[in-house]
């Protein structure tokens, strides 16, 4: 028995989730099924493509997560099941939400799930809770060792895998710009998709400052100066920081408040987030 780890954006308001907890307790009782989130926005791909390499690389080898945030359901999308690099499992619609772990962790193997095998069955004639039908019971069936990787249908290149938009972090002479990522949503703080070793080349040491710059396609919606902290204990509450995030990747918050709901900052591509070693400043 391998662990069982769910994602969608069902939410709990009704019965979707506990239904397909449902199904895998039918393929096997024994099976320990856990929860990443069910609150991912409504089909909001990109977000769920980054909780997964948020998580997905502290799990055991063999560990299979079913991800269904899919806008597309019933339609030809495929629906898919990979092996990452450190042999774990996704089994999950083929629309962009495997984007990071390909990029960030790498995909050695997929495959197309045979629905003539791997459906729930009496389900043939639902078109739209694919979450349960077919990827929580693919899922649960690869867990508990009910089926291999191999049983879940044809191979297909690892290089057919669809991919949402990416736009990578670049330096400039004194200045990096990337995107914000996401939020890490609870605390409002900005996730960017700049690297530590990246922003590093700007010469900047814990408790020296850093100059921020944040704007969208119409316009700048911030420029400060902040401090690069170890911690949010560096800084005084209400005081804005620039730290290392668990992805090893350059983070703005604001100490016990939400830089987000502050600014009124968004995620995507169209996003920016440039930083650069702050000038001294002198006075005479």
């Amino acid at each position: 028995m391998k662990p069982l780890i769910l994602q969608t954006d069902f939410g709990y308001a009704d019965g979707a989730v506990s239904a397909m907890y449902g199904v895998a307790a039918c393929v096997s009782d024994e099976l320990r099924v856990f929860d990443l989130t069910h609150d991912i926005p409504q089909y909001d791909i990109w977000e769920a493509s980054y909780r997964l390499i948020q998580t997905v690389s502290y799990w055991p080898e063999g560990s299979v997560f079913v991800s269904v945030v899919d806008p597309g359901v019933g339609s030809t999308r495929r629906s898919i099941v990979v092996r990452t690099a450190n042999n774990q499992y996704i089994v999950t619609p083929d629309n962009g939400t495997l984007t990071h772990v390909r990029r960030m962790i790498g995909i050695t193997d997929a495959r197309v799930i045979d629905e003539t095998a791997n459906r729930l069955p009496g389900s043939g004639e639902s078109y739209t809770f694919h979450g349960r039908d077919i990827y929580a019971y693919t899922g649960a069936r690869l867990a508990a060792g009910v089926i291999s990787f191999e049983q879940v249908g044809p191979a297909v290149p690892a290089d057919s895998i669809n991919e949402l938009p990416v736009v990578e972090a670049i330096a400039e002479s004194d200045h990096i710009t990337g995107t914000i990522d996401v939020l890490d949503v609870r605390f409002g703080s900005l996730w960017t998709n700049i690297p530590r070793a990246l922003f590093l080349k700007l010469g900047v040491a814990h408790g020296q400052r850093a100059e921020i710059s944040i704007a969208n396609e119409t316009r700048t919606l911030y420029k400060n100066i902040v401090v690069y902290a170890k911690s949010f204990a560096d800084v005084y509450v209400g005081e804005p920081l620039l730290y290392v995030n668990s992805l090893d990747n350059m983070a703005l918050a604001i100490n016990q408040g939400s830089f987000a709901k502050a600014y009124n900052i968004g995620t995507g591509i169209t996003w920016k987030l440039s930083i650069r070693k702050a000038p001294k400043v002198i006075y005479e």
